[in-house]
């Protein structure tokens, strides 16, 4: 089984940053696209952003500008820079891994999440 490690949530007030890691396993991480989800309470978890194992980044449209994703493959791990934070950005935030493999075989791991909270 593969762990991904998130770390770097907490509360902060509206307007305020944040910077989340998560850590995956080596022999997996260079290959990986990897991404970050949220699911606040009462919602569908939802897409922040994802990078490829390439470094091409994607962004759900109420996050562009805010937020940025980057990924350090000789440390293993993504980061999520969140500013201008808003208090509905408050919810517990997933990283996930993904790839596809030979006979389109997918592989698809998830962090236990870290919970972030904006105060208004």
């Amino acid at each position: 089984q593969v762990q991904l490690v998130e770390s770097g949530g907490g509360l902060v007030q509206a307007g305020g940053s944040l910077k989340l890691s998560c850590v995956a396993p080596g022999s997996i991480f260079s290959v990986y696209d990897m991404g970050w989800y949220r699911q606040a309470p009462g919602k569908q978890r939802e897409l922040v952003a994802t990078i490829t194992s390439r470094g091409n980044t994607n962004y759900a449209d109420s996050e562009k500008g805010r937020f940025t994703i980057s990924r350090d493959n000789t440390k293993n791990t993504v980061y999520l820079q969140m500013n201008s934070l808003k208090p509905e950005d408050t919810a517990v935030y997933y990283c996930n891994a993904f790839y596809v493999g030979p006979g389109a075989r997918a592989y698809d791991y998830w962090g236990q999440g870290t919970q972030v909270t904006v105060s208004s």
